[in-house]
């Protein structure tokens, strides 16, 4: 028996099926483009009963947005396929991004504190070769999601919300007045079908035809207790070189039972890659190596294990009408990040206005719904950062040169300071920040900067020009926008005008304040 079987199978509730399982759906991707189930369909004829103004579909996170539309006023449904209960595994989340759940009413300060079951600081940025770098304030709460999702779960329910428990989606139907929805044992209708149901939504499937994901993170990781240093963390470290085709970094946070590590990597869908399991056999091997740690001294008590498919083309606008996707289904997070969580909070408030808005001026067209997770420029310059982390299957490097780029460019980001640093370390991208960091490196390693071309490409470097002057358009129109009143005559008017302002201002990142 290899190491990862005998330390899964020995975990509560044997996570090692769960891995064979992802491995499963994992060689899918690789295989090519899957077949899909065509689950949205339209209708022409009316709906004869509209029972409620939102129905949303997955609920672990979806709660986040339900909680907040409820409390709006509007009707909501949530239809989650099990019980409505948060994982064992913290989010860890910066402060001043959970503070949004206070700011927005639906937890008070005490109702916050309860819900945070670790702290830690300072976090530690490392490459092999490299400075190590350390910062404060950087993900460094973990949130526990059974407290959180309960407070917002009694939140939705005490202003109105409808709960659907052990109701799995399987189809719907578009109406010109709404939505019909068929789970596994009911339907029911509503004005407007939000997915959250992550990357994996069968909405999302359908919408997407099947292809290939563009990029996709590997992850793999464990939380356990015996470890003799748990007060820091880590926000990205790698200390091996280019191996199997593949960069491996790490995160490591103290948790409220012991301490989580990840191991991560970022490639393509290529059918030759690793596996999951391949993966974990490697991370077992380097973690006492990274940790200074045996691991016979460790008391293994979750395992984590998954891949997140990216895509260019995101966020996903779907084409029919009353259909909206959010958080992982949309793909509102860079292909630097993991998405989930962190990405939900901070679009909470754009999203639980915009779909306010929209339902209030009846605007659940297609196209007007499209408005609601417009382009982004800020997350479209990052796939150049992604591919300059990754490695072809093909391709041939010197075993540290990824190493040796992100310790250079991470070093020129702290001197330039925490105004450049912290917001990249949160996924976002800032013009002013991208252009001083181009600028140093430019000129204090310009051999680096010609090294990197062949790597990823030619085409890669001219579409990311493209977003970079788009990302430096949308933030000289955002400053010159919040001087400029843009109220309306109409509802209809005004939330155009609104969305507009929005994807100039998260666009451009500047939804951040800079706040730790």
């Amino acid at each position: 028996m290899n190491k990862t079987k005998q330390i899964l199978s020995s975990i509560d509730g044997n996570p090692l099926v769960g891995l064979q399982k992802a491995d499963e759906l994992w060689s899918r991707y690789k295989a090519g483009p899957r077949t899909f189930s065509k689950v949205v369909s339209e209708q022409t004829t009316p709906l004869s009963l509209v029972e409620y103004d939102v129905a949303i579909c997955g609920g672990t996170l979806g709660i986040l947005l339900g909680a907040a539309l409820a409390q709006q006023g509007w009707k909501v449904a949530l239809i989650e396929r099990g019980a409505l209960r948060g994982r064992d595994q913290e989010w860890n989340i910066s402060r001043r991004e959970l503070e949004t759940f206070v700011q927005m009413g639906l937890l008070s300060e005490e109702g916050l504190e309860s819900a945070i079951a670790s702290q830690y600081n300072p976090a530690r940025i490392a490459f092999t070769g490299g400075k190590e770098l350390w910062v404060e304030d950087v993900l460094n709460i973990g949130v526990d999601p059974v407290s959180l999702l309960e407070q917002l779960k009694q939140k939705f329910l005490q202003h109105g919300g409808t709960l659907l428990e052990h109701m799995a989606f399987e189809a719907a139907s578009v109406h010109p007045n709404g939505v019909e929805i068929k789970t596994n044992n009911s339907t029911l209708t509503a004005r407007l079908l939000v997915d959250a149901m992550g990357h994996f939504s069968p909405i999302v499937q359908q919408a997407r035809q099947g292809q290939k994901p563009d990029a996709v993170c590997l992850v793999v990781g464990t939380c356990a207790t015996g470890y003799d240093n748990n007060e820091s963390g880590d926000l990205i470290v790698s200390f091996t070189p280019v191996q199997k085709q593949c960069q491996y970094f790490w995160e490591a946070f103290p948790a409220r039972d012991g301490r989580t590590t990840y191991m991560f990597t970022y490639l393509d869908a290529d059918p030759s890659r690793l596996s999951l399991s391949e993966m974990f056999n490697d991370y077992l091997q380097l973690l006492p190596e990274y940790q200074k740690v045996s691991l016979n001294q460790l008391d293994f008590q979750r395992a984590l294990f998954g891949f997140f498919p990216c895509y260019k083309d995101s966020p996903l606008q779907y084409g029919w009408d009353r259909t909206l996707a959010v958080g992982d289904s949309s793909g509102s997070q860079s292909p630097l990040s993991f998405g989930g969580f962190g990405a939900m909070v901070r679009h909470l408030e754009r999203l639980t206005q915009g779909i306010g808005d929209a339902l209030k001026a009846d605007l659940l067209e297609a196209k007007a719904l499209g408005q609601l997770q417009p382009y982004q420029p800020n997350l479209s310059v990052t796939w150049l950062f992604q591919k300059s982390m990754s490695v072809g299957i093909d391709q041939k490097l010197p075993p540290n040169k990824i190493n040796d780029v992100l310790s250079t460019i991470f070093a020129d980001m702290a001197a330039l300071g925490d105004e450049v640093l912290r917001p990249f370390l949160q996924d976002v991208v800032q013009f002013p920040a991208l252009a001083k960091t181009m600028l140093r490196t430019s000129v204090y390693h310009p051999g680096m900067v010609l090294s990197i071309l062949p790597q990823v490409g030619l085409g890669s470097v001219v579409s990311w020009m493209k977003h970079f002057v788009s990302l430096g358009t949308y933030s000289a129109l955002n400053v010159m926008e919040s001087t400029v009143d843009t109220r309306k005559t109409s509802d209809k008017k005004q939330f155009f005008a609104d969305r507009w302002r929005d994807a100039l201002k998260y666009g451009s990142g500047g939804d951040y304040d800079g706040t730790p």
